[in-house]
Formats: structure tokens, sequence, C-alpha cells
């Protein structure tokens, strides 16, 4: 085996043990993508508000705003 062979199959190896390292370790906790949500919902005393997304094929599409 040359030596050219070897380093390349050692960076093989490096880059399959970090892509598995990083599949099997648990993620850290993220409020967006856990919740679908990029606002907490603990503070309850701020106004709450909701949008909507409409789009239909060959309308113009729209976003609505609710205040609550």
């Amino acid at each position: 085996m040359d030596w050219q062979q070897t380093v390349s199959l050692g960076i093989v190896g490096v880059t399959a043990a970090i892509l598995l390292r990083s599949k099997l370790r648990p993620r850290k906790f993220s409020l967006q993508r856990d919740t679908h949500c990029g606002c907490s919902s603990a503070n309850s005393s701020a106004p709450q508000s909701s949008m909507v997304f409409r789009a239909r094929r060959g309308e113009r599409p729209q976003i609505i705003v609710k205040m609550k």
C-alpha cells in the first residue's frame, strides 16, 4: 500500500467517524425546531398574534396578520 493510499484512507475514515458521531449524538434543544415556533409561549402578558398564509394557483398570495 502506497503512502498516498494510506493518507486518503485515513481521511475517509476520519470523515466517516465524524459523520457517524454527529448522527448518533443527541441534538441540543432548539425552541424554533422543537416547538415549530420562533417565539416563547411562556410570556402570556404580551399580545398574541397569528399569521395566515394563503396562496392559490393563478391568484395573488396573501399574508394576513391577526392581532388578538
